[in-house]
């Protein structure tokens, strides 16, 4: 009979990682943390296990849309209430709230369950290079999004 060893939760060393959001393109990016925070880079890797690390991303406000989508590329939310549709596109929302950009972008790329609500919750978006999370010693994460290179 084969012996099948249990992954537990308590097992599961969580680890911190800071990307740098700066010049890097936002859906390459967004895959690279999706992945990070769904535990794929694990070779302990199960779907139906949270064994994903934490990742806080700096500089969200200088993050790059390639093409026209800075002002082509629209947000949509509904109150629904008649007449309740708001519409804004990039550049009004890197103004406003720039964070909420890399926020978006990497939660539609997370399973639509419960499991990926929390796995949506290890993730920590600042626009500034200031975050206060020092206290959990993150590891600096260097993703490289340029086009053609191997990651």
């Amino acid at each position: 009979m084969k012996q099948t060893t249990l992954i537990k939760t308590a097992d599961i060393a969580k680890k911190w990682y800071v990307v740098d959001a700066s010049e890097q393109t936002l859906g390459r990016l967004s895959t690279e943390i999706a992945k990070i925070l769904r535990g794929k880079h694990k070779p302990s890797f199960t779907p139906h296990i949270n064994n994903g690390d934490h990742v806080i991303v700096i500089n969200a406000e200088k993050v790059i849309l390639s093409g026209n989508k800075e002002k082509d590329k629209n947000y949509y939310s509904h109150s629904f209430h008649p007449g309740g549709l708001k519409v804004r596109n990039v550049q009004t929302q890197r103004k406003l709230f720039p964070e909420r950009i890399v926020e978006r972008a990497v939660r539609l790329m997370l399973p639509k369950t419960v499991q990926g609500s929390n796995q949506y919750r290890a993730l920590h978006v600042y626009a500034g290079s200031e975050h206060p999370h020092e206290a959990q010693q993150p590891e600096v994460l260097i993703i490289n999004t340029k086009k053609g290179v191997n990651n």
